[in-house]
């Protein structure tokens, strides 16, 4: 198996981008360019996950069916290693961000949210709409806060869905419902640590039971 400094070598050598929370875009393009030309396999599971799927000759479709030990080992060691390869294209001062991030796929849409932010996927989709408008297209005020809705990234989903419901979203300008999304950022932002802070959430709360009855002090972490 390859060791982790000849894997920090091997990407030194290809210079592999650096991640600058300014520079995302470059960076997200730069990150899949090297996936696909280093190993497919690993931009496949940060697109797809890591369940294996496997072409249906008969029916002619793909689908995840019940794989194998030998393929679910492989997706996974795939899946380790392109998450490997995204926390090595991120800075020392920011790795602690991520780190307990469970899988590829979902290290990659929390980078994103992280990075782009909703103001700039606020300033991108007002873009997109003022073009629709030059090209003559006439955007009701709920399909185009729908459409905004649709176009945050994956970490947003819960809270798009709640804002999905909403009764007024018809009448709700794209302003207003911004000003509702941004009460959520620093939360959804908090979403890249909380595979680690669950367990110290847990373990607080039990310190905090403890130290009710007098066993031991709460401890904070």
């Amino acid at each position: 198996m390859e060791s982790q400094s000849e894997t920090t070598q091997t990407v030194s050598e290809l210079k592999l981008h650096m991640l600058k929370t300014e520079d995302y875009d470059l960076w997200s393009m730069r990150m899949e360019q090297y996936l696909t030309h280093t190993d497919y396999a690993l931009w496949e599971v940060i697109v797809n996950g890591d369940a294996p799927t496997i072409a249906l000759a008969s029916a002619g479709t793909e689908g995840p069916i019940p794989p194998k030990i030998a393929e679910q080992k492989l997706a996974r060691k795939n899946d380790l290693k392109a998450k490997s390869t995204l926390l090595l294209a991120i800075p020392d001062e920011h790795i602690l961000k991520f780190h307990g991030i469970k899988d590829a796929k979902t290290l990659w849409e929390v980078i994103k949210a992280r990075s782009e932010g909703l103001d700039k996927t606020y300033d991108k989709f007002q873009k997109l709409i003022s073009q629709l408008e030059i090209h003559g297209e006439v955007i009701s005020q709920k399909d185009a806060n729908l459409k905004l809705l649709r176009s945050l990234p994956l970490a947003w989903n819960n809270i798009a869905l709640i804002m999905r419901n909403k009764s007024d979203l018809d009448t709700l300008s794209m302003d207003d419902l911004y000003n509702n999304l941004k009460v959520y950022e620093s939360e959804i932002k908090g979403q890249s640590s909380s595979s680690s802070n669950s367990q110290n959430v847990a373990f607080v709360s039990s310190e905090n039971t403890n130290s009710t009855n007098g066993s031991h002090p709460l401890i904070y972490i």
